[in-house]
């Protein structure tokens, strides 16, 4: 079989749709939305990846149709798939995906229960093709999910350091991406990991820089760097030397980095009797040296370990207070905390800290499963749904039969949250936020209302394309504006 056909992308049962539908359908259009969940509001990222590397240009051949066909009648046990519909596709189309797509633009943050983004089918003999395609494009859901949660931690950083620091240049660098290894797969590393750096510049995970050049880049341009990263020890490094030469391998970490920023993993053993006897037998060099020595414990409770460890450096290099009172370690040393990270235990850590008299800017977080891992499509509660038909009518004129339009929504009583939108849907930016206007809420005026969805593909054209430096500048926009709390007023 074919790795890459573009029919079998999809559910079975969506394959068996073409014969549901009213006689005599000719579009369905559906819209994306987050129904509530973790955070208030969503970062929209990733279409722009699925559309390159899935939709656009020629995708379905006659091989595909020929495979797609046998592989149904094994897979269903009868003749039912929809090979005149895919072989229109393929000998009318020239194997271009008769779709139209309007998202709003990737970097916007927008409240949950908004339209982000609409499909619906351009030729009305493909009108079964808008859902076909939901299985793909519904897993837009996790680069979303993973901006939005970068998005807040970075609020969250941002804030302690405000309250406790004297600026908030090193934000894009305290929060770490660990996540490469621990991630169902090399695309979810890719599309992960450029996710995350949307909010943040500080990586590990090489594959998200890669995809940031691929589907973010324009294609004149030379190869860009979106995430950086240290020289880094770990504890196969720290094991080789044993527990009786742990002094070698620290020695060794400073003469082979003898500048710059290098994190040493440090409880490969005891790490309380790691930091203080390193810091003290070699005090001297290190505060001689050009750069930071940035010590790791990872195991124990991250608060107690790390508020223990920052009175062991206090106590032997000291620091400087804040302008609001809080103790800055000496610039030659610094934590990092990057076992059992997410926000929610980083906030913990910070909000420790501060109530310690201790500034944020002493730390650097590091997380990986908590990153990129842990969540699901729930997290947010996406969903794509169908909300407006055309069919044909019954009345037949001089040009032809009528057209019938009507919305259509599902409403179980079993559970309002999952009540979906009704009518074509539009995107509205209001002074200081946005709202979903429905044609089925407002006929009269729907037309009227000025759209923040805009065209990003039809009949397997990419008709816009966004830089991961204006996605970045979008996003880090509307962070000022959160944590300002002023009206958006652009």
């Amino acid at each position: 079989m074919k790795k890459d056909n573009f029919i079998l992308r999809t559910d079975s049962y969506k394959l068996t749709h073409f014969k549901q539908y009213p006689e005599g359908t000719t579009k369905i259009y559906s819209y994306l939305e987050s129904r509530g969940g973790k955070y208030p509001k969503t970062l929209f990222f990733g279409l722009q990846y699925y559309l390159k590397e899935y939709l656009q240009g020629v995708v379905v051949t006659m091989e595909d149709v020929d495979e797609a066909d046998k592989f149904c009648k094994m897979h269903f046990g009868s003749d039912i798939f929809n090979r005149s519909g895919w072989e229109y596709i393929v000998k009318r189309l020239g194997g271009k995906l008769p779709l139209r797509i309007l998202a709003v633009k990737e970097g916007t943050l927008v409240p949950v229960s908004n339209v982000l983004m609409v499909i619906e089918n351009t030729d009305p003999n493909c009108f079964w093709l808008t859902n076909v395609v939901e299985t793909l494009l519904m897993k837009t859901w996790y680069p979303i999910t993973i901006a939005t949660n970068g998005f807040y931690a970075k609020k969250i950083v941002a804030d302690y350091l405000t309250k406790t620091a004297d600026n908030t240049n090193g934000l894009p660098f305290k929060l770490h991406d660990f996540g490469y290894r621990g991630v169902s797969s090399e695309e979810t590393a890719g599309i992960g990991g450029v996710s995350h750096l949307v909010n943040f510049m500080g990586t590990d995970t090489v594959r998200g820089i890669v995809f940031g050049n691929v589907y973010y880049t324009k294609q004149d341009e030379d190869m860009k760097m979106y995430g950086f990263s240290v020289p880094a020890s770990e504890h196969s490094v720290a094991c080789s030397y044993g527990i009786t030469k742990e002094n070698e391998y620290f020695l060794n970490m400073l003469e082979k980095y003898p500048t710059g920023i290098v994190s040493i993993v440090s409880d490969t053993y005891d790490v309380y009797n790691f930091v203080k006897t390193m810091s003290t037998a070699h005090k001297k060099a290190i505060l001689a040296r050009d750069g930071v020595i940035v010590f790791r414990p990872d195991s124990g409770d991250p608060v107690e370990v790390n508020m223990k460890l920052f009175d062991i450096l206090w106590n032997t290099f000291g620091g400087t207070f804040t302008n609001n009172g809080y103790k800055l370690l000496d610039s030659h040393v610094r934590l990092i905390q990057g076992d059992g990270i997410d926000n929610e235990m980083m906030e913990k850590i910070l909000a420790t800290a501060e109530a310690n008299g201790y500034s944020a800017d002493n730390w650097v977080f590091g997380s990986g499963g908590g990153l990129l891992q842990k969540f699901d499509r729930d997290t947010l509660k996406f969903a794509i749904k169908a909300s407006y038909a055309e069919k044909y009518g019954d009345v037949i004129g001089a040009h032809g039969r009528n057209i019938e339009r009507f919305a259509i929504n599902k409403n179980p009583t079993t559970q309002s949250g999952k009540k979906s939108k009704g009518g074509m849907l539009k995107l509205h930016k209001t002074y200081d936020s946005f709202m979903t206007i429905s044609s089925l809420d407002s006929p009269e005026t729907f037309n009227g209302y000025i759209d923040s969805l805009e065209l990003v593909f039809e009949n397997g054209e990419i008709k816009r394309e966004q830089t991961f430096d204006e996605i970045r500048e979008i996003a880090n926009r509307y962070l000022q504006l959160e944590r300002k709390e002023i009206k958006y007023a652009y």
